[in-house]
């Protein structure tokens, strides 16, 4: 372990850059994308589609909420970044007791675990699904390509942000498919939009839906994503980036939500023809895609699935590089990391443990992080000391305090349920 250097991990540019300039407009767009992949990423499809083959659409809603708090909680961490010119756990260390702010980053790096563990089994499996490469030896393939992704980032920021977007392009392309040979009941759809629980066992799936979409890594991550990202000169010019930032949000987060959206429907729309036993894990879904709809549509669901594990593991990694670089000043290889990562993800392969299972269990997992990424961001985010110009209104603080209330009573719901329930 090394002092960090900070431009391992540090986007900032070596020229002041207008952002009204097409080089500037076009530099302030991506970190959302970036951020969107973990929003999408295998631990999405394992919850979506068990939740719409168990309760078809009705828990569509809890996707909605879920990706209209991913939005805000990412547009704070951008907006952190904008206005400080750091990170948010190099906030944490500079205005919380150390012996918080290493709390806080020793559960940074076991939900970046919880993290990688959904990650890499899901890009392994989609590996399996495409090719039929046995699941131990598709983790060692899958070890490989996410050391090549990661080698871009080595090369320059932008390069590596582009290549991740791609490969939500993928993702997205492969549900829009899906969505449209599969069908959707419009009526349905829009009354499950309709809050509300299918018995206590939805809890369980509505929490994993929640921790699957608002990620805490990347609640870390965008924040360090848009720091000094362009160099500007006063406040008004700071406004102007946050506006683009905004714009980047909605673009990127809106897109993960409309995928995590087609997930659920698709599922739930196979679960009217197939009976929810007969879909209740990946496997089984790629499977009755196959056979209930066509060869075509099982292709882009694996491929789909391949591309969300592959760009969502590289991006838990940089994130895993962002948490410790902020919390401890200190920084190991991302091919050191990469490594370490992974090593939990191999073992659930290597033992047989059921795949589906393993991703909904890590879901849950990193719910229980959500708030300790949250509550943080909001107490410095209503700071002016901290924020200057930028600092929250007293709606968004509110909403925001609103979204972590919630979180941590959906999570204490589970908890009584499991055990005392």
């Amino acid at each position: 372990m090394t002092e960090a250097n900070p431009a391992a991990v540090e986007p900032a540019t070596d020229k002041i850059l207008q952002p009204r300039t097409g080089r500037g407009v076009l530099l302030m767009f991506g970190p959302a994308f970036v951020a969107a992949v973990a929003y999408i990423d295998p631990g999405n499809f394992a919850t979506n589609f068990t939740a719409g083959a168990r309760y078809g659409y009705a828990l569509g809603w809890v996707v909605l909420l879920a990706n209209l708090m991913a939005m805000l909680v990412q547009y704070l961490s951008a907006k952190i970044g904008v206005a400080t010119g750091r990170d948010l756990p190099e906030l944490c260390r500079e205005h919380f007791a150390l012996p918080v702010s290493l709390g806080l980053w020793v559960q940074a790096e076991l939900i970046a675990m919880a993290t990688d563990l959904a990650e890499f089994v899901g890009a392994a499996l989609g590996l399996n699904l495409l090719f039929h490469v046995p699941l131990l030896p598709a983790g060692l393939i899958t070890a490989v390509v996410a050391f090549a992704i990661l080698a871009l980032e080595q090369r320059g920021y932008r390069r590596f942000e582009l290549a991740i977007t791609a490969l939500l392009g993928i993702v997205c392309l492969g549900f829009v498919y899906d969505l449209v040979v599969v069908g959707v009941s419009p009526t349905r759809a829009a009354a499950g939009l309709l809050p509300g629980f299918a018995g206590a066992d939805s809890v369980l799936l509505a929490v994993g839906i929640v921790g699957a979409t608002v990620m805490p890594h990347v609640v870390y991550l965008h924040s360090a994503l848009t720091k000094n990202r362009i160099a500007v000169r006063d406040e008004t010019q700071r406004l102007e980036v946050l506006r683009f930032q905004r714009l980047d949000v909605f673009a990127g987060l809106g897109a993960a939500g409309l995928i995590n959206l087609a997930m659920l429907f698709v599922a739930a729309s196979l679960w009217g023809h197939a009976g929810a036993a007969s879909i209740d894990s990946i496997e089984a879904a790629h499977d009755s895609l196959g056979r209930l709809v066509g060869g075509a549509a099982s292709l882009a669901f694996a491929i789909a699935l391949l591309a969300s594990g592959l760009s969502s593991s590289s991006v838990g990694t940089y994130a895993g590089q962002v948490v410790m670089q902020g919390f401890i000043r200190r920084c190991i290889p991302l091919f050191v990391r990469r490594g370490l990562t992974m090593l939990p993800a191999l073992v659930v392969i290597g033992l047989g443990l059921p795949t589906t299972g393993s991703l909904v269990v890590s879901q849950v997992v990193l719910s229980f992080g959500i708030p300790f990424a949250l509550v943080p961001m909001v107490l410095l985010t209503r700071r002016r000391d901290v924020m200057g110009g930028l600092v929250n209104r007293s709606i968004t603080t509110l909403a925001a305090s609103t979204a972590a209330v919630l979180i941590i009573m959906l999570n204490g719901y589970l908890l009584y349920d499991t055990f005392l329930g």
